[in-house]
């Protein structure tokens, strides 16, 4: 299932990785990712702004899963 995304919302692309298991999504300006576990995977190319993305879902993944539990 690919998911594109028109604008970059951390929160809003977090909670779609969260509720799936596996999968792939785009964010339109910035590129393509995987995920799986609920947790995005380093893109394929090295773009900074593409890992500094990553890392800001993954961070807003992860307070979900603590405000949560």
């Amino acid at each position: 299932m690919l998911r594109i995304f028109q604008v970059h919302r951390p929160i809003q692309v977090a909670k779609h990785v969260k509720n799936f298991f596996k999968g792939r999504l785009f964010i339109i300006g910035i590129g393509g990712f995987e995920f799986e576990y609920g947790r995005l995977l380093p893109p394929k190319s090295a773009d900074l702004n593409a890992l500094n993305v990553l890392s800001e879902v993954n961070k807003e993944i992860q307070i979900l899963s603590t405000t949560s539990a």
